[in-house]
């Protein structure tokens, strides 16, 4: 019987785009690995959210985990978090933060000369911030942080200190209804107490003389609750892994209940380590019944508006992926987490293609990976959380409807 056993889901971030001089970047690239795989399954286009909605990576990542967004999303803070290894628990409220240069009342600099190197000032300020609730401050890649508050009484509807562009004042947080003034006073409290840690530390003062931005207050965003959510596993009754190299990603497998898979040498971007994650990916398949392999690099050459860049590095992708062709017993899964087109330098509501090979799938017509093909294949055009119930279906573990 050819019925698939395991799942592996490749997602090309951003890879999806609109034509650019006529194609769009993965009708340009060279993919004979991709177009091969399409050959051999079925293919459609995907609605990360529904059509016209514009997502963000961390909704776009739970639809295909099958998780609907407007039932537990309530922001990137807590994924951020438990990206950067805070143990999070159900009620603590999380936040992205960024070390940034403070000169006056004004935002210098959002990310202090894109520090690196960080681990002594979130140390510091773990150590030197005294509050009323307990908390946990801890480093993510670069000039990024997450912060993470406990206790009683607090609440996630509280406004950005991040003032979103250089230039601007930073932001007193507010409370956006009653119930959360006690946290915009705490994360108030926060600020003040880090910067007079930050100002006079070591490591800031070296920046200072060596003519280099100092990393001198943190400023929040993304705030929201950690959701209470069903595992991957008791969702699925599967045991699954992710394998990625950007925090979020990385924490929204470990609030699913996905096993995080470490691969040495990846940073996230167009250099990451992709020969290595792929070989990760296949060996967790041994262990696991799902694999989530996230690959960023398309995306961040998208956000940089280098449609060369994409084109070539999707190619490189293409030739890296080439093992994964000979999976026995897998469904091999293809698609993007959303369309960032060149053009924009943004994600936009564009559907991406995705499609679906492996024991049991009934193949189409479609054999090659692009936006233009797949839209006449047979998935036709499906939402991001009807994915997984496909998968499941095609790996005989869904339940009969009716009798």
């Amino acid at each position: 019987m050819d019925i698939a056993k395991k799942i592996l889901l490749v997602i090309l971030d951003g890879a999806s785009d609109r034509p650019v001089k006529g194609k769009t970047p993965l009708q340009l690239a060279n993919t004979p690995n991709l177009d091969k795989i399409a050959s051999m399954g079925i293919s459609g286009i995907m609605d990360p959210i529904a059509p016209g909605i514009r997502p963000g990576s961390d909704v776009a990542h739970l639809a295909l985990l099958g998780y609907d967004p407007y039932e537990i999303y309530t922001g990137r803070g807590p994924f951020e978090a438990a990206g950067a290894s805070i143990p999070v628990k159900k009620g603590d409220i999380a936040f992205r933060c960024n070390f940034a240069t403070k000169r006056g009342d004004v935002i210098a600099d959002r990310r202090a000369g894109r520090i690196r190197g960080t681990g002594e000032l979130v140390r510091a300020v773990q150590e030197g911030v005294h509050l009323d609730v307990t908390f946990m401050f801890e480093k993510s890649a670069g000039h990024r942080a997450a912060l993470v508050l406990r206790g009683s009484g607090l609440d996630s509807d509280v406004s950005d200190s991040d003032p979103k562009h250089d230039g601007e004042a930073v932001r007193n947080v507010r409370a956006l209804k009653p119930d959360a003034e006690r946290t915009a006073r705490i994360l108030n409290e926060f600020t003040k107490q880090a910067e007079s840690i930050l100002e006079r530390h070591p490591l800031n003062v070296g920046r200072v003389k060596a003519g280099k931005p100092p990393a001198n207050t943190i400023i929040t965003r993304g705030a929201g609750m950690v959701p209470d959510i069903k595992t991957f596993s008791e969702k699925y009754g599967l045991k699954g892994a992710v394998i990625a190299a950007t925090a979020l990603v990385i924490g929204i497998g470990r609030i699913c209940g996905l096993n995080y898979i470490e691969t040495k040498g990846a940073t996230g971007g167009v250099d990451s380590n992709i020969d290595a994650k792929v070989k990760n990916a296949i060996d967790a398949l041994k262990k696991h019944d799902f694999v989530l392999l996230s690959i960023k690099g398309t995306d961040e050459a998208s956000h940089d508006g280098d449609v060369k860049k994409k084109i070539k590095f999707i190619s490189k992708i293409d030739e890296i992926l080439a093992p994964i062709i000979d999976l026995k017993d897998t469904l091999i899964v293809v698609t993007a987490d959303h369309s960032t087109p060149v053009a924009v330098r943004d994600h936009s509501a564009d559907p991406v293609p995705v499609m679906i090979a492996g024991p049991g799938v009934r193949a189409d017509n479609v054999c090659a990976y692009d936006e233009v093909s797949a839209a006449t294949g047979g998935l036709n055009r499906i939402r991001s959380v009807n994915l997984m119930p496909i998968l499941m279906d095609l790996v005989n573990k869904t339940k009969k409807f009716g009798a």
